[in-house]
């Protein structure tokens, strides 16, 4: 049995996230092709639709953008700090867990997902190995994270 990365893993799921996205797309599409002068029930329908698709355009665009991140990334030379799409192992208190840094749409292959925007994420980026973090989580309660391994 051939074990792959987590990179790999994120890399797989991203993809498998974009054929879906794209397929989505295109029925989409063909839902909201005119075909003929319907009433305003049928032009509100269409309305809806391209509101949909404009969302999944959006989807689309993210993860590309972040399929194209994660190629920069491995050229990158690692620096032994956590950056987004790494996969982090934090003890939160309660021994060794390991998460991926990244966005909802990563989630999978058997890894929690930390997104950049959560109170751990922002100050996740750029720590190192060894670091102790203090975060809030909700107003008046700091906690903390050691960042334990980073790959």
């Amino acid at each position: 049995m051939v074990r792959t990365s987590p990179r790999d893993q994120r890399q797989h799921t991203l993809t498998s996230r974009l054929t879906e996205l794209q397929l989505a797309r295109k029925q989409l599409l063909a839902e909201v092709a005119p075909v003929g002068f319907g009433d305003d029930a049928d032009r509100a329908t269409n309305v809806d639709g391209h509101v949909r698709l404009a969302m999944i355009e959006q989807r689309i665009a993210a993860v590309e953008a972040e399929l194209a991140e994660q190629d920069r990334r491995r050229r990158r030379v690692a620096d032994g700090t956590v950056a987004l799409g790494d996969v982090v192992t934090v003890d939160l208190g309660d021994g060794p867990e390991t998460y991926l840094l990244g966005s909802v749409d990563e989630a999978g292959g058997g890894l929690d997902v930390i997104t950049p925007s959560s109170p751990l994420g922002k100050v996740l980026q750029g720590a190192s190995v060894g670091a102790t973090l203090s975060y809030a989580a909700r107003p008046g309660r700091s906690l903390q994270a050691r960042v334990i391994a980073v790959a």
